[in-house]
């Protein structure tokens, strides 16, 4: 790179982190455009509406009933926020909250009035109703003369499919009547007989028009008729010192990496820290651009991202260090280390991609929250480290700082048998994982397996009426200790209810005689009168179906994974060790959530999805250098010393990765509030146990795995020997 070209290079950084910072803080304009502060927020941290239904009828509806309409109905207002929750209240009524909105009228409008859908012949033949369409969007096109058409996209069920097939088939040139609740709102004509499964309403007026009659099938479609029997905007769950607390630790813990950094890798320690601002600054201004709800899960996984993107510059430093220590120059060192380290920055950077793929596509709420958050984070943190750090590293060097002194030499390090002892390190991951379920059957004896929050098994809700208007700062301080005595549980929501002295508290599921203990210790600490308190049974807000979503959805990305692995290492024991360990370490965590009781509420998805993808990272890097070896190795050298080789190579990034991203969660552990020490905790158990199973585990699961399909190999060549002889 010539003298000029490197100037251009350091001032156009500056800029672009000078910019990308007063955007993140600042933004353009009288609102803001682009600043932090705008980006969309969860009910955590900014409220919005809360909507209750009323089921339409004199029969109480079945559960089965209520489950597939609270399911169709997350389905639906994801479209408004993925943290967006929807829960039964008590036995015929159905909750809605949606973050970020102040508006309960816009959305009803927009989401539409639940009720009875039905798609009936000129005749009044009933085709199909609503339970056989599985959803309906609105759809914008042009014509071939290029004006534009407005339509809706109507998707069935099988059955579903199969009978309107059926209909159009036998009425082409005849209308379908679509009749919503009585009253006929559309009434579309059969131009072709439809057996795909997959309809258009054409000839639409407008967007809006199109949009309206979608919204009235999609609602139409819900197991049960439904009505409107209450909205309201509420507050956020948790006052601002849950965000400036986690705002704080997300600062000390990124000076303390910068530090760590610089001490370590000298001038690569000044880039990789120039990088990890400008990684910072555009993963706000990302998220601001995506309109990505963040929750105050989300800004610790930011948090969390900022360690991990740390890995790939380690990686690279290490690799330009070794590369000195081979004689070469710091300008070929340099070249050779950022190229070196590409497989396996590439490598474990997609696999986790792969991950965020499937769980942003087939998961719902939280899930494809983290998974956007997740895959944003991944692109962003390959590019500074891939584009960025090596368009500066070259320019400083072109601008005279070329001395070896100033990028460090590796040492000559003795290579650890870490293979002769991995009967050991077996020994202590068998007893580790087994101490998951045996810990969760004696807890079952007692009542539960795990210490399950409102979010998985429901509870309590108490609408409360205070004399006054508390803070939020005021509920955390004076009222959730009150509710707390009562309930011998720390795991307690709080919601205010804008514009009223309305306090919505939920708890486990409180017995008759509980809830009179905590209407009169209400009414003796703060004079509430009790005649207007009221409680309802909640159900979990994560639903038997979204559980199973959930869980299809990681089984298909380690699949996904695994199949990677093995296309790229082409060798499926690489694939095989790297699962294994993968579920070695969710496993593990488990453990650590059965024995310290540790609540297990929506935070549990994100940790576990976290510790996927800091583990496969961490093997993809190992797996990477075996691969390099194995090219390498000399008739001398058995698969043992390449191993064992591999494993002491990558110790240092090993331990460097592990530590910066242990320090971003442990200063959340410490400053932030209880919801969040409940998410860093289980983490940092995470990052240390990612970190031993790299290093003790995968390694020696693929040595062993490789030695004895060698040695089958062997057999069959001797048994073939003798044949022939």
């Amino acid at each position: 790179m010539k003298k000029n070209r490197a100037i251009l290079v350091v001032v156009l950084a500056a800029l672009v982190l000078g910019l990308l910072s007063f955007t993140a803080g600042i933004g353009f304009g009288p609102t803001g455009t682009g600043s932090a502060k705008n980006i969309k927020t969860g009910l955590d941290l900014a409220g919005g509406v809360s909507i209750t239904y009323q089921v339409v009828g004199d029969e109480a509806p079945s559960a089965e009933d209520m489950a597939d309409t609270i399911y169709k109905l997350q389905q639906r207002v994801d479209q408004y926020s993925t943290e967006a929750q929807v829960y039964q209240e008590g036995s015929d009524r159905i909750n809605i909250e949606i973050p970020g909105v102040t508006d309960a009228n816009a959305i009803l409008e927009d989401l539409g009035k639940p009720g009875s859908l039905e798609f009936k012949t000129q005749d009044g033949e009933v085709v199909i109703t609503g339970i056989d369409v599985e959803t309906a969007s609105a759809q914008a096109g042009a014509d071939e003369m290029g004006n534009k058409q407005y339509s809706v996209e109507l998707r069935l069920t099988d059955e579903g499919a199969k009978k309107f097939g059926e209909a159009t088939t036998n009425n082409i040139g005849k209308p379908i009547y679509i009749i919503y609740n009585g009253e006929t709102i559309s009434y579309p004509t059969v131009e072709a007989a439809i057996t795909g499964g997959v309809a258009y309403i054409t000839k639409m007026g407008s967007q809006e028009a199109a949009e309206s009659l979608a919204s009235y099938i999609r609602i139409g479609s819900l197991s049960l008729t439904l009505e409107e029997l209450r909205s309201n905007v509420v507050g956020a769950q948790l006052g601002e010192e849950a965000i400036s607390t986690s705002l704080l630790a997300g600062i000390i813990g990124l000076i303390i990496v910068i530090i760590f950094m610089i001490i370590v890798y000298r001038v690569p320690g000044v880039v990789a820290s120039i990088s990890l601002l400008i990684y910072t600054t555009l993963m706000l201004v990302m998220l601001n651009a995506f309109d990505i709800t963040l929750t105050l899960s989300g800004i610790a996984g930011i948090i969390l991202s900022i360690g991990m993107a740390v890995d790939a510059n380690v990686i690279i430093y290490a690799r330009i260090r070794e590369e000195i220590a081979a004689d070469k120059s710091v300008k070929a060192s340099i070249q050779s280390g950022f190229q070196k380290a590409l497989s396996a920055i590439v490598d474990g950077n997609i696999t986790t991609l792969i991950a965020a793929a499937v769980l942003g596509l087939m998961g719902m709420g939280s899930i494809k929250g983290f998974a956007q958050t997740l895959a944003l984070g991944i692109v962003l943190s390959m590019f500074t480290a891939l584009v960025v750090s090596r368009l500066l590293m070259n320019a400083l060097f072109a601008l005279g700082v070329k001395d070896e002194k100033y990028y460090g030499r590796q040492k000559e390090r003795k290579v650890i048998n870490f293979l002769g002892k991995k009967h050991i390190f077996f020994v202590i991951s068998i007893v580790l994982v087994l101490a998951g379920p045996l810990t969760m059957l004696v807890h079952s004896s007692s009542g539960g397996a795990l210490n399950y929050s409102l979010e998985f098994k429901g509870g309590t809700s108490t609408d409360v009426t205070f004399n006054e208007d508390l803070t939020i700062a005021d509920i955390d301080s004076q009222v959730k200790p009150v509710v707390q005595e009562i309930t011998n549980d720390a795991n307690i929501q709080t919601q205010k209810v804008a514009g009223t002295n309305q306090v919505i508290i939920k708890t486990r599921e409180l017995s008759l005689d509980e809830r009179e203990a905590l209407n009169t210790a209400l009414a003796d600490k703060f004079g509430v009168d009790e005649s207007l308190i009221t409680a309802e049974s909640i159900s979990s807000t994560i639903s038997n179906e979204m559980r199973s979503d959930a869980i299809i959805a990681v089984i298909i990305a380690t699949i996904c994974m695994l199949i990677y692995i093995w296309f790229r290492f082409k060798d499926i024991r690489f694939a095989t060790s790297a699962v294994i360990a993968l579920v070695h370490d969710v496993l593990v965590v488990l453990a650590f959530y059965a024995i310290a009781w540790v609540s297990v509420g929506n935070t549990f998805i994100a940790c576990m999805l976290t510790i996927v993808g800091y583990s496969i990272n961490a093997t993809i890097v190992i797996f990477d250098r075996i691969r390099e070896n194995m090219k390498l190795m000399q008739k001398k050298d058995t698969i043992a010393d390449v191993v064992n080789k591999s494993i002491t190579q990558t110790l240092t990034r090993s331990i460097y990765t592990s530590f910066t991203t242990f320090v971003m969660v442990a200063a959340l552990y410490i400053l932030g509030v209880p919801s969040i020490q409940e998410f860093a905790l289980p983490l940092m158990v995470g990052i240390l146990c990612g970190a031993y199973s790299s290093v003790c585990i995968t390694g020696a699961l693929w040595y062993v795995m490789k030695t004895k399909s060698l040695k089958k190999q062997d057999e069959v060549k001797k048994v073939t020997s003798k044949k022939n002889k």
